[in-house]
Parts: C-alpha cells; sequence; structure tokens
C-alpha cells in the first residue's frame, strides 16, 4: 500500500501539495505514482520563474516503462525547483515526499484550489 502523509493535500493526477510557508508550496508526486511509473530515469523539471495553471502540464517525467507529464496542482509562479533532481531523479523513487520534491510555487492569494483531495480522499481514490 502506498504512503499517503496526512499533511499533505493531493490531486487526482497523483501529484502532492505541501504548505512550507504562508503562500509558498511545495510540490511533486505521489507514492503511488513512483510506484507505478517504476524506475526513474529523467525528469524535466518547470523553469523557475514560469507561471503554471492548475491543473496544466509543467513538467514530465520518465521512467523505463512510460513517459508521464506532471500536472500544476495549484495555480502560481515556480519560484525553486529541486535541482538535485538533474542528477539524481530517481531519488523520486526512494523518497517521493521528502528529497524527491520538484518544486515550489508562489501563490498570489490565499486559499488552496477546492479540488485538492485531503489524503483520506485520495487513499479512497488509489484504493
Amino acid at each position: 500500500m502506498s504512503k499517503v502523509p496526512d499533511n499533505l493535500r493531493y490531486t487526482k493526477e497523483h501529484e502532492w501539495v505541501e504548505e512550507i510557508a504562508p503562500n509558498r508550496f511545495r510540490i511533486g508526486i505521489t507514492d503511488y505514482a513512483q510506484s507505478a511509473l517504476g524506475d526513474i530515469v529523467y525528469i524535466q523539471l518547470p523553469k523557475v520563474a514560469s507561471v503554471v495553471a492548475a491543473n496544466s502540464v509543467c513538467g514530465e517525467v520518465e521512467s523505463t516503462k512510460s513517459v508521464s507529464e506532471i500536472y500544476a496542482p495549484i495555480s502560481g509562479t515556480i519560484v525553486v525547483i529541486n535541482e538535485k533532481l538533474d542528477s539524481n531523479p530517481e531519488v523520486i523513487n526512494s523518497d517521493p515526499y521528502g528529497q524527491g520534491w520538484i518544486a515550489e510555487i508562489e501563490i498570489a492569494g490565499t486559499a488552496l484550489s477546492e479540488t485538492l483531495l485531503s489524503a483520506q480522499d485520495y487513499q479512497k481514490l488509489t484504493a
């Protein structure tokens, strides 16, 4: 069974969102997603300073099985990317919620999208 930390919010496309400061959120792909993908060999990270819209493609991840798009779980501006993934994309497999984070997004407002799922709702989706 996949790990689903209670402190995060999730999307139906298997991304997670963590508030790390007011209006700033860290994003990544879930344990379920990395498990389904298999061994990750490459990641195309979003560009710093790019503006992303919720549910729009902001990057892609390539595994030994397939290539999958990464969707922005929220709208905002990419302020930081996890550059360590350029040389070590496989860390997403071993630590998707920690060292395998993908980017940080700063939002203009204070409210997160109502379409984000709670940990319990995400567990139901992936059961």
